[in-house]
């Protein structure tokens, strides 16, 4: 899915612009900030699809709109459906002349690596990832994702019966196997015998199709498998579902979603996207912008819910396992310190 949005050649009028957008969810789908926002300071958030259940775009949310309310600004969330709405979108917040521009997501890779440079007097701001060369006014905050999932593995292989482990993901991607790869190096570092089987929901869906997600979850429950992690983004509770109905295990991403599924989730592999979102924008409107910001197991950006304080009220399956948690925390520590080395899928 990953695609090379163009930036479209809009001679319209601020009326058919404005029509476009609301076609495409951008000015459609805002939601005011807060009611004494200074005068011209904004903040837009642009997302590659509908929000949703998305827990990683609610993030995003949640994270610029608690950024905009400490500055004192006005928030507006742009909702795209596909690349040609991105690029309307971004266009359309360009004119609106905010204090920042966000865009969330790989999405954003390459209509990111032109348009800062071609309006500099803007200041830009990417999550989750970041444009090749990026312009000075670009800010990039990204996350070490395969250090969190190497220790979902890690669980996962002290945890199986079957030695039989699934992933369902969204994409084939370098970018989403961050989530897949790792997990399966993990689990094999406490249990060499583990195998570990990906499936992938594809489709013109692949982030909110939870039926296609549930059937791809059957399919690795049926071969054998007692432990698949989800990584379908909106597609999860699918992979929830499945998995409990087979009595099997599962893991979360980006928040703790094991109450969506209790007794059936072990732990979830987190992203603290809101907080380091947050703290770009309070910095880039305190003019300390440009650069790529990465967040890993050390700078506490990326984890695993065993590791937090409130594992006890989490309602993931890891908590009754303390001596799971203990070699997690071993491994954390080991990863942070450099002992333990985990391979990044995108690295190449």
């Amino acid at each position: 899915m990953r695609t090379t949005p163009t930036l479209p050649a809009l001679a319209a009028t601020g009326v058919l612009l404005s029509l476009a957008l609301t076609a495409c969810g951008g000015s459609g789908s805002g939601t005011g900030g807060t009611a004494e926002a200074a005068p011209g300071k904004s903040v837009i958030l642009i997302t590659p699809n509908p929000v949703g259940t998305n827990s990683f775009l609610q993030l995003g949310v949640k994270g610029a709109e608690a950024a905009a309310k400490e500055i004192g600004a006005a928030f507006t969330l742009y909702e795209s459906k596909d690349p040609n709405s991105i690029a309307q979108n971004v266009d359309a917040a360009v004119r609106a002349k905010p204090t920042v521009i966000i865009g969330i997501s790989f999405s954003f890779d390459d209509i990111f690596a032109t348009v800062p440079k071609q309006h500099p007097d803007r200041q830009f701001l990417q999550v989750d990832s970041c444009a090749k060369t990026p312009a000075p006014n670009l800010t990039c905050v990204s996350f070490k994702e395969h250090e969190a999932a190497y220790l979902a593995g890690v669980e996962a292989g002290l945890l199986t019966r079957s030695g039989q482990l699934g992933v369902v993901a969204a994409l084939d991607s370098p970018f989403i196997h961050r989530w897949i790869d790792p997990f399966f190096t993990g689990a094999r570092s406490v249990n060499p015998k583990a195998v570990g089987t990906p499936l992938y929901v594809g489709g013109n869906n692949p982030f909110s199709d939870p039926v296609r997600a549930k059937s791809q979850a059957q399919t690795l429950t049926g071969r054998g498998a007692d432990i698949v992690a989800a990584a379908a983004s909106g597609g999860n509770q699918g992979v929830f579902e499945a998995v409990a109905a087979a009595k099997a295990k599962s893991f979360g991403v980006d928040v703790n979603q094991c109450p969506q599924s209790p007794g059936t989730i072990i732990d979830n592999i987190l992203k603290h996207v809101d907080v380091a979102e947050a703290a770009a924008i309070k910095d880039i409107a305190a003019g300390k912008a440009g650069g790529v910001k990465v967040y890993g197991l050390a700078e506490g950006g990326v984890g695993v819910t065993a590791l937090e304080d409130d594992l006890a009220a989490s309602q993931c399956t890891v908590a009754a396992s303390p001596e799971v948690v203990a070699k997690v925390r071993e491994v954390r520590d080991d990863i942070v310190s450099g002992k333990i080395t985990v391979t990044d899928p995108l690295a190449g």
